[in-house]
């Protein structure tokens, strides 16, 4: 396969906190990789009882779910009854539960499980459409204590009827104080118990919980709900990127229950929904009916659940979450990709289209030149190596996921891998350019100290030949690649090359404040130290307002450049999560004359959308996306950023602009 090389993994990663910035994180030797396990909401909603958990409990046990790791067994909302006992603790619906939360703990005890119990920080648990059932706010401890004596190993803490300040309504989007130091309060009480109890912050999202949960739960929901629509995969993974660095041994941040295995989605969808879950890094807290006196879950969902590959992602021990790398939002592909503890790497390249295409998933896109060793996992292949991209037919809503080992970093070709003899010297074909450009840089290394070497470089518009002289075993001269797979080196040396390396240009950053507007754009003047680096943006981009820019230009008409975006989108969707919210904007770039490249882009805010300065809409991302179009003015470029067709959907509204970086 061919070789390539691209300067993506600094450029285009999605701009994540710094780990200086994270803050106090919990450390009470819980959870230190992802929990695994059951949960009965999203088959049993608020109506389960001790059959349904016990049955489920048992077929985790009986399904080989326990031995790869599914450990707690989690009771969720219906589980108690309208009022307190005359001493004021909780007590369960005896009806429902005839032999008590008690012995149906010491039953999941008995199969080496663990013992999840549920409640909510308001007065009221999560209970829409069913009777009403009593909160924990200001009967922490009292609970606490309760849960503890009935011997639970983890305690889901959800967030329903707890804004005193509107009157306690079941949710509260807007909540005039943050639910933090509710958490807080039942984290405490926890800690008097004495017992060990995993601690599972359900807030969904409201308040940027990634910087203010760490340090009292060891997960947090950094989503609303998932629901049973294959449209809620693509809103939880764009509100997850901007918590992807909070992630670490004992704290992770929540995607919520998995659905795979209720009948909703298809295997590839399913692939896909675990795939993401477990490379972020989420809890993989099963949320079907695994076995009751009605159903038992479809072999081919136990399968994907059962799969060790991805099981092993999740839980591996580095602890670091895979992130948003590239997306090609016109083609319908996403990047994603992370570090695995032995030097490996976890990569998928998502299909978000309706139909199965033939795809290919670059290497430099997340940062890798080679791999030594490519397993790809839901094709049950492994390859030997692998060089610059990985081609495969992908299904509609399906993932290619692979796992790399003995890699080599983005624009370093061993000849040993990547390049193939020829009479007198080496050929490295399919070299790959991120950017049209002549300011690319080949560096020769050789194992002799000094020669002659005839470089040739080709691209499908031109052949150009380059005279150097190898000294102290290397040397480096200025090259000129297109945005392809279609350049190829060829050196003539008598030299044996051991190496090459290419480096893209740099980019120059044109900010908002060099931009003019127009329609409905509006320049915004930000807090001080946000919407860096500029300190400004460019806010309503629509169908009728762009932000236009006129560079200079030095490559043929009709060139393509690699653009990255400064953005700013804190859309974030919560009541719109049940219909069309989707925690992302669009964003067009036009050049001269060329179409509007769409790139729809996730959420960057990294503070709270309730309490902070701007509401989060101060905290910038980055991300890229090849531009045709540039060479063709006169003398310079004309570059206009807005929504284009933005009216047509339902992103009226494009993402704030910070700035551009031209490559």
């Amino acid at each position: 396969m061919a070789c390539s090389i691209s300067s993506l993994l600094a450029t285009a990663a999605i701009a994540q906190a710094s780990s200086s910035r994270l803050g106090k994180r919990l450390d009470n030797g819980l959870a230190l990789t992802p929990p695994m396990g059951w949960d009965s909401y999203n088959h049993y909603n608020c109506a389960p009882n001790q059959s349904i958990i016990e049955s489920n409990a048992k077929a985790m046990k009986d399904f080989g779910l326990a031995d790869l790791g599914y450990h707690y067994v989690i009771t969720d909302c219906g589980w108690t009854i309208p009022e307190r006992t005359a001493n004021g603790t909780l007590t369960w619906n005896a009806t429902l539960f005839p032999d008590g939360f008690p012995a149906m703990g010491a039953y999941i005890h008995s199969l080496g499980l663990g013992f999840g119990v549920y409640s909510d920080s308001g007065v009221q648990m999560c209970m829409t459409g069913f009777p009403n059932q009593t909160g924990s706010l200001d009967y922490e401890q009292t609970d606490a204590d309760t849960f503890a004596a009935w011997g639970a190993d983890l305690l889901k803490y959800d967030n329903c009827y707890s804004s005193k300040e509107r009157g306690f309504p079941d949710t509260d989007y807007a909540p005039l104080s943050s639910p933090g130091p509710r958490f807080e309060t039942m984290r405490h009480a926890l800690n008097v118990t004495g017992r060990e109890i995993l601690y599972q912050v359900c807030e969904w999202g409201l308040d940027f919980p990634s910087a203010w949960a760490p340090q009292m739960g060891n997960t947090w929901r950094i989503t609303n709900d998932i629901i049973p629509e294959w449209r809620t995969i693509f809103r939880q993974l764009n509100q997850f990127v901007p918590s992807a660095g909070y992630a670490g041994p004992g704290r992770w941040p929540d995607l919520d229950m998995l659905e795979v295995g209720n009948n909703v989605f298809t295997t590839p969808e399913e692939q896909l929904h675990f795939s993401l879950w477990a490379i972020a890094k989420s809890p993989l807290v099963l949320g079907s009916v695994l076995n009751d006196t009605l159903a038992t879950i479809k072999q081919s969902s136990l399968s994907i659940l059962s799969n060790t590959d991805v099981i092993g992602y999740n839980q591996d021990s580095l602890g670091k979450a895979a992130n948003l790398t590239r997306r090609y939002t016109e083609a319908g592909l996403d990047v994603w990709a992370g570090p695995l503890s032995g030097d490996r790497t976890v990569a998928a390249l998502v299909n978000w289209n309706n139909m199965t295409v033939a795809a290919t998933l670059d290497l430099p896109d997340f940062g890798l030149q080679s791999a030594g060793t490519v397993k790809d996992v839901w094709n049950n292949k492994t390859l030997s190596n692998v060089e610059t991209s990985y081609s495969a037919q992908i299904a509609a809503h399906g993932v290619l996921l692979l796992e790399l080992g003995n890699t080599t970093p983005a624009g370093t070709y061993q000849a040993e891998r990547c390049g193939r003899s020829r009479d007198g010297g080496m050929s490295f074909s399919n070299v790959y350019g991120v950017t049209d450009s002549a300011a690319y840089t080949l560096t020769i290394h050789t194992e002799h100290g000094q020669g002659e070497v005839d470089i040739a470089v080709t691209t499908s518009a031109s052949e150009k030949l380059i005279k150097a002289r190898v000294s102290s075993g290397s040397v480096t001269v200025p090259i000129t690649l297109l945005a392809s797979n279609n350049n190829i080196i060829s050196l003539l040396t008598k030299a044996r090359v051991s190496s090459i390396q290419v480096a893209a240009p740099s980019g120059a950053f044109y900010p908002s404040t060099a931009f003019s507007v127009s329609g409905t754009a509006a320049r915004y003047s930000c807090t001080p130290g946000l919407c860096a680096p500029v300190g400004a943006k460019i806010t309503n981009l629509t169908q009728s307002g762009t932000a236009s820019i006129s560079i200079p230009h030095n490559n043929t008409a009709g060139s393509a450049r690699y653009v990255e975006l400064t953005y700013i989108n804190n859309d974030i969707a919560l009541a719109t999560s049940w219909t069309n919210g989707t925690n992302s904007r669009n964003i067009t770039v036009a050049v001269n004359d060329a179409a509007p490249v769409r790139l729809e882009v996730p959420l960057s805010g990294r503070s709270s959308e309730l309490f902070s300065p701007m509401r989060g809409w101060g905290d910038p991302a980055t991300l890229g996306v090849l531009v045709d179009g540039f060479g063709s003015g006169d003398g310079e470029d004309r570059i206009v950023v807005g929504n284009a067709d933005g009216d047509a959907g339902v992103q009226p509204y494009g993402a704030d602009l910070v700035g551009i970086t031209v490559t």
